[in-house]
């Protein structure tokens, strides 16, 4: 599946220091290996409605790394899916009576144009849950037959058709921890079974589905029903994957295993982050990712934010109210991306501010003032990706380290200043 068009980064000089992000299975903030390739894998969307600010905000937030990894003249592998067949999507498409896969193609291209805008850094390989299910029948077959899966027994005593991952079946006997340990159920969230029950059934799990050999097993295979699009699954007969499975499969196809971040919302946390290394570590005896790291939720105006809700702020929206998508960015960045937040107006004014602020002062940066800037963004990103303190540092800059005639400024600390607002914050003056 195609992409988005990326800007080219700029060259700066010297490089990021060593990065250290919080680290979801360890609650802490950890050291990144410093050297050689970096990887990352962020869920994508299910496209069936524009993208609201939490989508926007992770991306941001990922993107930030991925500049960050850049600039530490670090290779970068990056991959992100579009989960292009889903039941959401076919509800939206039913309510709407339109076709599920126009649906799919016309949101997937104004993401596409959402990102674009706000500077994100295109992956490497966008991979549709469509194309991938290929590669995904043939690893469940595998789990079936080392019986990691199993499939649903009917009222008759008959396989209905749906498989299933088995928790119990995939769980290492001892929890141990380390960077090459066997996956357990709640290694990754560190969640208790007790406390995984509510959380499951409201992000799609189906823990009183009956026929299952434990409540918290995950979908791997939905078999055909009728009405429903589905797809030649081999020994498995017609249907479509599970939601799990699939970035399971397209992440270990496209990355090393393990790669080196897991990225995505706090929401993904419980199942889906956990299934998936379940899933990785039962197909391939290596553990999905070195880390896992999680941005926080954004809500409006003192509320979550949700589609149930219907008070989504979108990317769309404001773009064709005509705000700038820098400004938008700013507004993102303003707030640390694990630290939850709310989107008001007065949010976005204030970035708009920022912005224009930064634009008058970019053309007068004093001699030097350009060096010391670069060294304060670093250091800001490299702790934890403190954007807000990297933008604390431009506003000082752009405070105290300017003159008042434009025709007295350094023109290479201009520049630098410039370049370093794109590479690292990907904010264009």
């Amino acid at each position: 599946m195609k992409t988005w068009k990326s800007h080219a980064l700029p060259q700066l000089p010297g490089t990021m220091g060593a990065l250290a992000l919080h680290e979801t299975t360890a609650q802490k903030v950890v050291a990144l290996p410093d050297t050689g390739p970096a990887s990352m894998y962020v869920c994508g969307i299910t496209p069936y409605d524009a993208t609201h600010m939490g989508h926007a905000a992770t991306y941001v937030a990922f993107d930030l790394l991925n500049r960050a990894w850049r600039d530490a003249d670090r290779t970068v592998s990056y991959v992100q899916n579009v989960t292009d067949i889903d039941d959401p999507l076919l509800e939206r498409a039913t309510r709407d009576g339109v076709d599920w896969r126009e649906l799919a193609a016309s949101q997937t291209a104004l993401f596409h144009a959402d990102m674009e805008a706000l500077n994100v850094l295109a992956p490497d390989h966008y991979i549709g849950a469509v194309e991938a299910i290929e590669w995904i029948v043939p690893d469940i077959e595998k789990l079936l037959a080392e019986g990691i899966a199993y499939p649903v027994m009917g009222s008759d005593g008959a396989p209905d058709g749906d498989i299933y991952f088995s928790v119990e079946a995939a769980s290492a006997a001892e929890k141990v921890a380390g960077p090459l340990a066997p996956w357990w159920l709640g290694q990754v969230s560190g969640m208790s079974q007790e406390g995984m029950l509510p959380v499951f059934a409201e992000r799609g799990g189906d823990p009183a589905r009956p026929g299952k050999r434990h409540p918290l097993d995950a979908l791997l295979w939905r078999v055909a029903r009728d009405g429903e699009p589905s797809w030649d699954g081999a020994s498995l007969g017609a249907g479509r994957p599970g939601w799990h499975i699939e970035c399971t499969v397209i992440a270990q196809r496209f990355l090393p295993a393990p790669f080196t971040v897991q990225g995505g919302g706090s929401d993904l946390v419980f199942p889906h982050h956990e299934m998936g290394a379940g899933h990785a570590y039962a197909l391939s005896h290596t553990p999905m990712a070195s880390h896992y790291v999680h941005t926080a939720m954004v809500g409006l105006d003192g509320e979550k934010m949700s589609k149930s809700l219907g008070n989504l702020v979108l990317v769309s929206k404001l773009r064709a109210d005509g705000v700038d998508p820098a400004a938008i960015r700013l507004t993102i960045l303003a707030n640390h991306y694990r630290s939850d937040w709310f989107w008001t107006q007065e949010q976005l004014e204030s970035a708009q501010d920022r912005l224009e602020r930064w634009r008058k002062a970019a053309p007068r940066a004093a001699k030097g003032s350009g060096k010391v800037l670069l060294a304060e963004l670093r250091a800001a990103l490299s702790a934890d990706l403190d954007a807000p303190r990297a933008l604390a540092a431009v506003d000082e800059w752009a405070r105290t380290s300017t003159v008042s005639d434009a025709s007295s400024a350094s023109e290479r600390d201009t520049a630098l200043v410039s370049d370093a607002l794109e590479a690292l914050l990907g904010i264009e003056l």
